[in-house]
C-alpha cells in the first residue's frame, strides 16, 4: 500500500471523526437546551422497575370494546391572566411529550401568532400542546393576542391508544414548525427523529402491558325509554360525559361510565334502549380499593331499578365473590402504573391511554 493511499485512508478516518464529533456536539447543545425547560428527575419514570414489572406480569392491552375510551375531566391549573407577572403552571410533560422549540428572531404578538393556533392541535392522531414564552420571559400555557412571545414550543404526545409517535407524524410536527419558523422568521431545535421514535416505542410499550379495561352488560329485556333510563342514571350519580355518562370521583375523573348499545347519546331520542354498558377503564380511574366492586354494585342498583341482568362482559351471571378477586388483581395494576410514572386517573395516564 502507497504512502498516498494509507494518507487517503487517514484523511477519511480524520474526516469521519470530525463529523460524528460535530453531531455530538450538536445533540448536546440541544440535549441541554430542552432540558432547561423540563423539570429534573433522577430516574426515567419508563424505564424504571415497574415497566419492567408491568411487562412481565400484567394483562395485556384490552382496546375499548365501546368505541373510543371515556374522556374524564381532571382539574386542570388554571392559566394566569395575560400580562401577568406569574408563570403559567401547565408545562410539557417530557415522560410523555417531545418538544419543539421555535425561537423567534423578533418578539411576535400573540395576534399574529394565533390564527395558525389550529393547525398546531394534532398530527395524525398525536395531540399537540403549545406553549410560549413572553418577550418578559413569562411562561405561558397558551397565546393569548395582547402578549408578544419571544419563542413557542410545542408539545407532542409520544404515544396513545393509536399507538406511538410514527415517522409520518413527527415530520408533520417539524413541518408545521418550520412552516412557523418561516413566517416569522425564527429558527427551530428539536432531539433527533430516531431518538424521539425510540422514546415512542418504550412508552408504547410500557402503556400497552398496563392497558386494561373490565366491563359489565345490563340486560334491560324490553326496550326501555331513553328519557327513563338517563333519570335513573342521573339519580344513581351519573353526570353527561359526551354521549355517555360517567360515575365521578370526587375529583371529577370517571371511575366508570355508562353507555348505549348503540352508541347513541342518552338524550338523542333514538326508540327505546335493550342493552346497557358499564366499563371501568382502569388507567384513567383514579386508584381505588374497590374499584370494580364499586361499579358493580352500582350497576346492581341500576339492574333492580330497570329489571334489568347484570352480566359480565362474556353474557356470564357475576360469580359470588368475583368483586374481591377483580379487585384485588387491580391493586396489583394500580401499584405497576404508579411505578411506572403512570398514576392511575392522573393527567399524564389520560393523555397516553386515549
Amino acid at each position: 500500500m502507497s504512502d498516498l493511499q494509507i494518507g487517503l485512508i487517514a484523511l477519511g478516518v480524520l474526516l469521519i471523526l470530525l463529523v460524528l464529533g460535530f453531531n455530538w456536539w450538536q445533540d448536546r447543545r440541544v440535549r441541554r437546551k430542552m432540558q432547561s425547560h423540563f423539570p429534573t428527575s433522577e430516574q426515567d419514570p419508563l424505564l424504571g422497575a415497574g415497566a419492567a414489572a408491568a411487562a412481565g406480569g400484567a394483562a395485556m392491552r384490552r382496546e375499548p370494546g365501546i368505541g373510543d375510551a371515556p374522556k374524564a375531566h381532571p382539574e386542570q391549573p388554571k392559566p394566569v391572566d395575560p400580562g401577568s407577572d406569574a408563570d403559567d403552571a401547565e408545562e410539557p410533560d417530557p415522560a410523555c411529550e417531545v418538544v419543539i422549540e421555535i425561537n423567534f428572531a423578533e418578539p411576535v404578538r400573540g395576534a399574529d401568532l394565533l390564527p395558525y393556533m389550529q393547525s398546531l392541535r394534532q398530527v395524525g392522531r398525536k395531540p399537540m400542546r403549545v406553549f410560549a414564552e413572553t418577550d418578559q420571559r413569562r411562561h405561558r400555557a397558551r397565546v393569548h393576542g395582547g402578549e408578544s412571545y419571544a419563542s413557542m414550543q410545542l408539545a407532542v404526545l409520544l404515544a396513545n391508544r393509536s399507538g406511538p409517535l410514527t415517522a409520518i407524524e413527527w415530520s408533520q410536527a417539524w413541518a408545521r414548525a418550520q412552516d412557523m419558523a418561516e413566517r416569522f422568521d425564527a429558527t427551530i431545535e428539536g432531539p433527533d427523529q430516531q431518538a424521539v421514535l425510540e422514546q415512542a416505542a418504550r412508552l408504547d410499550d410500557t402503556c400497552a402491558a398496563l392497558d386494561t379495561q373490565v366491563g359489565l352488560t345490563l340486560l334491560l329485556g324490553a326496550a326501555q325509554p331513553a328519557a327513563e333510563v338517563l333519570n335513573v342514571a342521573r339519580d344513581a350519580g351519573f353526570v353527561a360525559d359526551g354521549n355517555r355518562l360517567a360515575w365521578p370521583a370526587e375529583n371529577g375523573v370517571a371511575r366508570f361510565t355508562l353507555a348505549r348499545a348503540d352508541g347513541a347519546a342518552f338524550d338523542a331520542g333514538m326508540g327505546g334502549i335493550e342493552r346497557l354498558y358499564l366499563l371501568l377503564d382502569v388507567p384513567c380511574s383514579p386508584a381505588d380499593s374497590r374499584a370494580f366492586g364499586r361499579m358493580v354494585d352500582v350497576g346492581r342498583e341500576l339492574a333492580a331499578r330497570l329489571r334489568a341482568d347484570l352480566v359480565d362482559d362474556q353474557g356470564k351471571p357475576l360469580a359470588d365473590g368475583s368483586e374481591s378477586v377483580i379487585d384485588e388483581r387491580l391493586q396489583v395494576l394500580f401499584g405497576q402504573l404508579e411505578q411506572a410514572g403512570l398514576p392511575a386517573g392522573s393527567e399524564r395516564a389520560q393523555r397516553v391511554f386515549a
